[in-house]
């Protein structure tokens, strides 16, 4: 695991808006997102994924296995310190509230990686988050892409950019139980299962990851989007751990105070869900959302986000089934350890 020294809200920002049907630029995110993430929160829209690799306009939903769809109006502009949508439902309906989740990589298209035996057409690297976004064409033969980062990704997500195909994920905490044969699908409620093909049945290394032959990952002429994501000790961590099935559910320590916590049970067929600390703030009011649906903001609470980590306070199969394997993604609000050493406060 690497050491970080910076600000994760310079790298990973929750940002509310309300939304006008016109141009509207969105600021406060403190920084350049390279990818962002937007969902109407009140609304049965579907997710909407926008990054600066594939170009503005360019839309994938986490709710469906749809192509890539361009969209001139949804996303206009990734800005120096946030983005502008155009006049779009999913985006920017007036007066409509919206979330969006934003990361930054590489800050912008970035050029081709070629350390793979596919070189990618464009990789955004950020080696300081462990973040980067990289586009391929397949071969349909196994082989290796190039993320960019200097270290294993712990997780990669790869999306077909022209035909309709599942999400697929590799899991790193996975491996224990499952192999490097494991996939989720994070348009999907459907549990972790095995195919050798998806990754070769191989690890990702600190330069590749690895596709075999099967279409969700490298189709012959098949277009890919990867999103590849490494552990950063006091900005991301990603783990797994085993519900109890009661409302005094696990603790997860991650070593900062999460801002975003996105949980999947890896062992049965249960909704994604996703947390963060911006929709009302505060523990016992933030509302949910579930990736692989395109329903309205959920008022439950099924986590309380601590100062070094988070708990689980429902027995709901979704976070916490009992004797279930549960895999998570956090991001941090502010780093655990301070850069004078001193830890960070809880609300």
């Amino acid at each position: 695991m690497s050491y970080i020294s910076f600000q994760p809200s310079d790298h990973f920002n929750t940002k509310l808006y309300t939304g006008n049907a016109s141009t509207n630029a969105i600021t406060g995110v403190g920084f350049q997102p390279d990818w962002t993430w937007i969902k109407g929160r009140g609304t049965t829209n579907a997710h909407m994924i926008f990054d600066a690799v594939r170009g503005v306009g360019e839309a994938l939903n986490s709710n469906n296995n749809n192509a890539e769809a361009t969209v001139a109006t949804a996303f206009t502009t990734f800005g120096s310190d946030g983005f502008t949508v155009g006049n779009y439902s999913e985006t920017n309906t007036n007066s409509e509230n919206y979330v969006s989740w934003n990361w930054r990589a590489g800050t912008g298209q970035g050029s081709s990686n070629t350390d793979g035996t596919i070189n990618t057409t464009y990789t955004s690297a950020n080696t300081t988050s462990g973040f980067s976004i990289s586009t391929y064409t397949g071969t349909g033969s196994n082989a290796t892409v190039g993320h960019g980062l200097g270290q294993s990704p712990s997780v990669v997500m790869v999306k077909r950019l022209n035909d309709t195909s599942d999400w697929r994920i590799y899991f790193s905490a996975l491996v224990p139980t499952m192999g490097n044969a494991q996939q989720l699908f994070l348009n999907r409620d459907a549990p972790a299962d095995n195919d050798s093909q998806i990754w070769n049945n191989t690890a990702p290394t600190s330069s590749v990851f690895h596709v075999g032959t099967n279409a969700g990952s490298n189709a012959s002429g098949g277009t890919y989007v990867a999103y590849c994501f490494a552990e950063k000790k006091g900005f991301s961590k990603f783990g797994s751990y085993t519900g109890n099935g009661n409302a005094n559910g696990p603790f997860v320590y991650t070593g900062f105070k999460p801002a975003f916590v996105l949980v999947k049970n890896a062992s049965a067929a249960n909704n994604w869900f996703l947390q963060d600390s911006k929709r009302l703030g505060y523990n016992g009011a933030n509302h949910l959302q579930k990736p692989n649906s395109n329903g309205a903001d959920d008022t439950g609470t099924h986590i309380d986000m601590l100062s070094n980590g988070f708990k689980t306070i429902v027995s709901s199969a979704n976070c916490n089934g009992s004797g279930n394997t549960m895999i998570y993604m956090a991001f941090a609000e502010e780093p655990f350890v301070a850069s004078n050493g001193v830890p960070a406060v809880a609300r």
